[in-house]
């Protein structure tokens, strides 16, 4: 059994049946009051939007909103694709599409290049001549003899 129920003008509460007030203004348009408080307010046209108990405020001031509206929506960020220094974006974009395996085999090409000039870096320091190698043995100074 659904049980019929009125709004309040005033604070927008359910009326039930049995309490309340209809108030019938100069117009002809009916007004339901749900209790003194509002009908007192009514008839001193306090406007509902500044009456802090009033659904109407509470709207206005955005109180008890579900919390499913409650998360603000934004954007989600675009990522872009930018050129580096060395790099233009379509060497980038090459890169990222070669193989795994590709990658690794000159990876390792690479080391070994860099290796291989180590070494024969270290070479070539130990054919030179052996004098700028060599210095003068070191002297204290102010020792008391």
């Amino acid at each position: 059994m659904v049980i019929a129920t009125e709004l309040c003008a005033m604070s927008e509460y359910r009326i039930w049946p049995g309490t309340g007030k209809l108030f019938i203004r100069r117009d002809g348009k009916p007004i339901f009051l749900g209790s003194s408080k509002a009908q007192s307010l009514t008839l001193q046209r306090k406007k509902p939007a500044k009456l802090v108990w009033t659904q109407a405020w509470r709207r206005l001031h955005k109180k008890g909103i579900t919390e499913t509206n409650l998360k603000k929506r934004r954007t989600r960020s675009t990522k872009v694709q930018r050129a580096v220094v060395g790099l233009s974006l379509d060497d980038i974009k090459k890169k990222a599409a070669q193989k795994p395996e590709f990658r690794s085999a000159q990876r390792e090409a690479a080391l070994k290049e860099v290796k291989q000039r180590k070494k024969d870096n270290k070479a070539s320091s130990k054919g030179k001549g052996t004098n700028s190698g060599v210095r003068a043995p070191k002297i204290p100074k102010n020792v008391k003899r």
